[in-house]
């Protein structure tokens, strides 16, 4: 297994250790794995997607437009 280094602030270690039961490497592994997890699915879904900037401009500009006539800008 690879070992890494993590710098947290000095305000949360102290707060870690007075829940010295916990094992915070196993809290950082599980939580940067659901992190992954995450992301791969992202990516697998927008792999498959025929969504392009441009559709994502155009979306963007209607929004940006229907916000301003609401708002009378």
């Amino acid at each position: 297994m690879t070992n890494m280094t993590l710098s947290i602030p000095d305000e949360l270690h102290r707060r870690m250790k007075k829940l010295s039961e916990i094992r915070w490497s196993e809290v950082a592994r599980n939580a940067i794995e659901n992190r992954v997890n995450d992301l791969e699915k992202i990516n697998e879904i927008a792999s498959k997607s025929k969504f392009t900037n441009k559709d994502a401009l155009e979306i963007s500009n209607k929004i940006k437009n229907n916000i301003a006539k609401r708002h009378n800008l």
